[in-house]
């Protein structure tokens, strides 16, 4: 390598492993508009059976629809996450430069990559609220509230609290307006001031 070329060729190979569990978990993430989860809804919907004090299933919401890009409200404390990461193999570099390696031989090629194994999957709904509307006050408050009310089966209060607040790079200026700003544009106070710490990910845009 006499002209520094093929360094940061593998450096970017070691920092597009450390990101891929992010892409898998962004990517699952912004998919539960219409990707279903464990109760055969989507994980973002308006009609997840939940089974009321009485033992009558009724309809409960995790979505807020609207035509904007996506934001979340998650609750991140818990053991069990909103999405769960499986990583079953570390990410290994691998290099294929041995002349007895079937590219060599037959195509004079180096090849160099990283393996690994893992996955991605939807943990428990209520931990997660997913919006499309316009990230403001009323709607932020709207689904804070609607997470703080969620029941498991037969009405017992799950304590949900959300603590983060997931936006992609056109919704981060609104996010710190609601959330990082200790006074409001007309000067009163934000009753809302550190509410959810922000997240900026640059995929769910």
């Amino acid at each position: 390598d006499q002209y520094g070329i093929f360094t940061p060729m593998m450096e970017s190979l070691g920092y597009e492993a450390r990101l891929h569990p992010d892409k898998l978990v962004f990517t699952l993430l912004a998919a539960g508009f219409a990707t279903a989860c464990y109760d055969g809804q989507y994980f973002f919907d308006t009609d997840h059976p939940v089974l009321n004090a009485s033992g009558v299933a009724e309809s409960v919401s995790n979505y807020q629809s609207g035509s904007g890009n996506p934001w979340f409200l998650l609750d991140t404390k818990r053991p069990l996450k909103p999405i769960i990461f499986q990583n079953r193999k570390e990410p290994q570099f691998v290099l294929m430069n041995k002349e007895d390696d079937q590219n060599v031989f037959m195509s004079k090629k180096f090849l160099y990559g990283v393996d690994c194994r893992r996955n991605v999957g939807f943990g428990f709904w209520q931990m997660a609220y997913g919006s499309k509307a316009t990230l403001d006050a009323t709607n932020f408050e709207a689904a804070k509230a609607a997470m703080g009310a969620f029941k498991k089966d037969y009405g017992t209060p799950i304590g949900i609290v959300p603590n983060l607040l997931v936006v992609g790079p056109s919704n981060e200026s609104a996010a710190k307006k609601v959330v990082a700003a200790e006074t409001l544009a007309g000067g009163g106070s934000n009753t809302n001031w550190k509410a959810a710490e922000i997240l900026v990910v640059p995929w769910l845009d």
